[in-house]
């Protein structure tokens, strides 16, 4: 099912309304949706190099609202999604972002925006543990914002050759990233 899910998600790269079709995919991947945004913003990118950061802002600000939607799930519907996440095996991935919400705040959700950690689980969880809705979306468009123009940008000046190589190795890429950025954490605070 998934690959099927991913395989459309990159043919609708080359659709006419592609850029909407992006937008609607950012929107659902940050509440519910299961294939990520990079999927369809690689090869538009590729496609039209000087739009990359038009596709990145697009896929930023779509991504950052379907976040406020899945943070008001977490916060309106919590009971009812916890069989739900059970079944689909994100409740460990619930309940260490929940933790880390409790401990980071603002710098979990950033690190969830840049990361391969679905993203949408982070959502949720701000809103059911009652994050405060402005580090949330401070958070939230700081990660997002370099992860997609990060990608975009990649894509851009290496071409094709990082295309495949950045829909192999995402994963590695952004668990690097966070590495970086719970380095920069650590730093911060032994300061």
């Amino acid at each position: 099912m998934f690959r099927r899910l991913y395989d459309w998600v990159v043919r609708a790269s080359g659709h006419r309304r592609a850029p909407s079709l992006l937008a609607l995919l950012a929107f659902a991947e940050s509440s519910f949706f299961p294939i990520p945004p990079d999927v369809m913003l690689a090869p538009m990118t590729l496609a039209r190099p000087e739009r990359a950061w038009r596709f990145a802002a697009i896929t930023t600000v779509a991504s950052v609202l379907g976040g406020m939607l899945g943070y008001w799930i977490g916060a309106l519907f919590l009971d009812a999604l916890l069989p739900w996440l059970k079944e689909l095996g994100y409740y460990s991935a619930y309940s260490t972002a929940r933790d880390w919400f409790e401990t980071y705040g603002f710098w979990a959700v950033l690190l969830a925006g840049v990361s391969p950690i679905p993203y949408k689980v982070f959502t949720v969880a701000a809103g059911a543990v009652a994050m405060p809705f402005l580090p949330f979306m401070a958070g939230s468009i700081v990660g997002r914002g370099v992860r997609f123009f990060l990608v975009a940008g990649l894509v851009r000046s290496l071409g094709p050759v990082f295309e495949q190589r950045l829909l192999k190795y995402i994963d590695w890429i952004g668990w690097a990233i966070v590495a970086v950025i719970v380095v920069v954490i650590a730093v911060l605070q032994l300061r």
